[in-house]
């Protein structure tokens, strides 16, 4: 009854407070000497007679709309590291517009200051969610890997693959662009990024038409830190960990108000122990036939070394070109060791092989981008052009030893070269409406050469070795138009992209060509209920390109009864998504929500079958994994996010992701090792899955933080098996020190051990099996590291202002 009583009372003031006459304050705010817009600059209003204190935080263009209550106002315009702005004294009967507000420096601040949020923030805009990254203790000393493993609907699994809402087909973008910090590895590449060096991360489940169409999931967009304050600023972090783990982390910022000259420097070294367990069963209709298991333990040795170098030079007031040089070097010596036990169908042991690999690696990424922006005369109008090019090599040697002798030598060199042109253009009209256009190219140059060689350097046969050559064009051209009425605004666009993808076969001279023309439509739109409320619906329509390693047909080495091979024939997948969000603020707590709905065409999955084959001498079951095209699958569900600070020495927060989806069933025809056609029938798959994810942090007696991050996510089934639940738990212990210039922190990562895979295949189903394989695989394992950061003429914030302005883009 209380609860009732509460509830009404609060929805009458409400009311009430609808009632009363009230006006729009709006204007802009720059900076004094460039002129550009100042994007969370704050407008205090204090009113004279009932001394209640309102405000508001400017956009992305430095504008701001606040509506009070009329009355007589004292205002003050106040931004960290600025002056601040005293207005005169105002009485406010009428919607007003204060004009364009120009701030000053302050020069001693300045001296000392770079501005680091301290609290992780989140900003929702029509297709996104942007959150800015602060300092959570469970990514200090960690990677972007880790990162993104913080960020809700975000998961990264025990390979690092990173899924989006359980898919794991999300394109993952740097600064808005395909970057070498990526790689011919993404998962490999995201664990050698340094957190410290990531400013915020954009989820994108609703991509606009500026976005590429690529990944059916969405978009993760990591922006990475650029010092923004004038003076000489950086910070320093060491990192040493258990098991091995060496990591030494610098950057350095210099600017003035001609050009800011920016730099990051690391290097690291880390053991990554992990293991992997298998036990198949082999059937004849029902009959056990035989077992075998298959023990595999990981030892990784890894070296990286990166370094950036990046000016931006401003041309004037309103423009600026920036060219960025990046280079990595990365050496690896990964040890694999695969034990197979052989049992006849009383589990009395037959054979035993002890499969060695000794991989090195060597690989390098150097990227040059080359950037002009000019934002004209302030007015939101808008033109970037970007270059960008890249060469990617990488070079891997493996030697196999079977039981104690050398069976296999193993080379794979691949070569890549990637060059982007992009240009976009944003035009305003009037105050709410904007129109943009844009074109990209992109061109992927690829060489794979994989050679296997007994002992005596000769080929094997039949010789698993190939080559291919790997070409991938795609030209895109978008528009969008958005528009803000009132309370509602919306964002309408439509890319078109071409795509020629050619896939040379040098072994044998096969070619595969794919020349595919698609239009992509995008809807986004919002709606402020009020203040503290709003919703947005967003529709996009999405596709999935085959990547090289898909489609190179060359198969894995490491155990020569488990492996995984590309297929050439495989075609785009196509998803068509629908988003509805809701967000709102109650006191202390906010609340995200969202109810998504997917629909795919052409679903790419891997599909296990078995192939008998001739292993050391031993006529054997070879379980064989490959991607193939299934039918349709539909997918829908909803999430949850909520963060609340109950006191100042407590923060909390809890993602939860509820999703349930449909493969329709599937026929996958295969040729078998004889050259005869056959079948894998796949049924019908209706399932459904969870994640659920939770933080907390409390300041504890001498400011030392604590934080605790507990992930859980639940079972899974698909056509041919499943996917056991995974419980992971995280501590942090953080304190800073030299009156916040240092932090030293203690962190374990996966407290109990138990992130790992674990899962069932029946082969070739569920109904009727001839092999069942049980599954475990533990990428790495539990990792403790000791991290201090030391920060010159840098002091953290305690928390910025966090707007609330939808939009996509610049303005929406």
């Amino acid at each position: 009854m209380k609860k009732i009583t509460t509830i009404f009372l609060l929805l009458s003031i409400s009311l009430f407070a609808q009632k009363r006459p009230k006006v729009t304050v709006s204007g802009k705010i720059i900076e004094a000497t460039t002129n550009q817009p100042l994007e969370y600059a704050t407008l205090i209003l204090t009113s004279v007679k009932t001394k209640r204190v309102t405000g508001g935080v400017t956009d992305g263009k430095g504008n701001f709309s606040i509506e009070i209550p009329k009355g007589l106002y004292n205002m003050k315009v106040e931004f960290i590291g600025f002056k601040t702005k005293q207005l005169p004294q105002k009485k406010l009967t009428e919607s007003t517009n204060l004009g364009t507000i120009t701030l000053s420096e302050d020069a001693e601040a300045l001296d000392e200051v770079e501005i680091i949020a301290e609290k992780s923030t989140v900003e929702i805009r029509l297709d996104k969610k942007i959150y800015n990254v602060g300092k959570d203790m469970t990514i200090k000393g960690g990677t972007a890997s880790d990162v993104l493993d913080n960020v809700p609907s975000v998961n990264v699994d025990a390979e690092g693959a990173v899924s989006l809402r359980g898919n794991e087909n999300v394109r993952i973008l740097i600064d808005g662009k395909p970057s070498a910090l990526v790689g011919l590895s993404g998962t490999d590449a995201l664990r050698n990024l340094p957190a410290d060096a990531i400013e915020k991360v954009e989820v994108i489940t609703s991509p606009s038409a500026r976005y590429d169409a690529e990944g059916t999931a969405g978009i993760l967009n990591i922006v990475l830190r650029k010092g923004k304050i004038t003076g000489f600023n950086g910070s320093t972090n060491l990192s040493l960990g258990n098991p091995d783990l060496f990591r030494l982390n610098g950057n350095i910022n210099y600017r003035t108000k001609k050009f800011n000259l920016f730099s990051n420097l690391g290097y690291s070294y880390r053991k990554g122990p992990g293991n992997a367990f298998s036990d198949f069963t082999n059937l004849n209709n029902g009959t056990i036939t035989g077992f075998r298991t298959e023990t595999r333990n990981y030892e990784r040795k890894n070296n990286n070394y990166n370094g950036s170098l990046g000016l931006e030079y401003y041309l004037n007031k309103q423009s600026s070109i920036t060219g960025t040089f990046f280079y990595r070097d990365n050496t690896g010596d990964d040890l694999a060791t695969n034990l197979t036990n052989l049992f006849d169908s009383n589990r009395v042991l037959t054979d035993v092989i002890n499969r060695v690999e000794n991989e090195t690696e060597d690989g390098n990424d150097k990227q040059f981008s080359l950037n002009y922006t000019n934002n004209f005369k302030n007015d939101g109008q808008k033109l970037t052009v970007d270059f960008q090019f890249s060469d990617n090599n990488e070079e891997e040697l493996a030697n196999i030893t079977d039981n104690n002798t050398l069976s296999e030598l193993n080379s794979q060199l691949t070569t890549s070269t990637n060059t982007l042109f992009q240009i976009d253009y944003v035009l305003p009209f009037g105050k709410n409406h904007q129109l943009e256009l844009g074109h990209k190219s992109e061109f992927q140059n690829l060489n794979s050469d994989f050679r296997v060689r007994d002992a005596n350097g000769l080929p094997l046969s039949p010789d698993p070795s190939n080559a291919i050559d790997f070409k991938q064009n795609i030209y895109a051209h978008y528009a969008q138009f958005g528009s803000k009425f009132d309370k509602f605004s919306y964002l309408l666009g439509l890319r078109l992209e071409i795509t020629d993808i050619d896939l040379l076969l040098l072994n044998t001279g096969e070619e595969s060509k794919k020349n595919f023309t698609q239009l992509f439509p995008t809807i986004n739109l919002g709606y402020e209920l009020n203040d503290t409320d709003n919703l947005t619906l967003g529709y996009s329509r999405r596709l999935r390109r085959p990547r090289f390693w898909f489609l190179n047909p060359f198969e894995t080495r490491s155990s020569a009864t488990t492996v995984f091979k590309g297929n050439p024939d495989l075609n785009p997948t196509y998803t068509n998504s629908y988003d509805f969000g809701y967000t709102t603020r109650i006191g202390k707590l906010t609340l995200n929500s969202s109810i998504y709905y997917q629909f795919s065409t052409d679903l790419i999955r891997r599909v296990s079958i078995i192939e008998e084959r001739d292993v050391n001498g031993v006529d054997t079951n070879v379980f064989v994994r490959q991607p193939v095209n299934l039918n349709d699958e539909s997918r829908y569900g909803f999430e949850l996010t909520t963060n609340y600070n109950p006191f100042k020495w407590a923060r909390l927060s809890a993602t939860f992701n509820y999703f349930r989806f449909k493969t329709d069933a599937f026929t996958y025809v295969f040729t078998a090792p004889d050259g005869t056609q056959a079948s894998t029938f796949l049924p019908e798959v209706d399932n459904d899955s969870w994640f659920a994810r939770f933080n907390s942090r409390i300041t504890l007696p001498a400011k030392i933080q604590w934080q605790t991050r507990i992930m859980y996510r639940g079972p899974q089934e698909n056509a041919q098996g499943n996917r056991e639940d995974m419980f992971v738990t995280n501590l942090a212990f953080s304190k800073d020190l030299f009156n916040e210039k240092a932090t030293i922190v203690l962190n374990v990562s996966d407290l109990f051990n138990d992130r790992r895979r674990e899962g069932t295949t029946y082969n070739p189903n569920i109904e009727n099996p001839t092999t069942i394989a049980y599954q475990e695989f533990q990428w790495r394992e539990r990792q403790i590291t000791l991290n201090f950061t030391y920060r010159f003429n840098q002091k953290k914030k305690r928390e910025r202002p966090q707007g609330n302005f939808d939009g996509g883009g610049e303005a929406f």
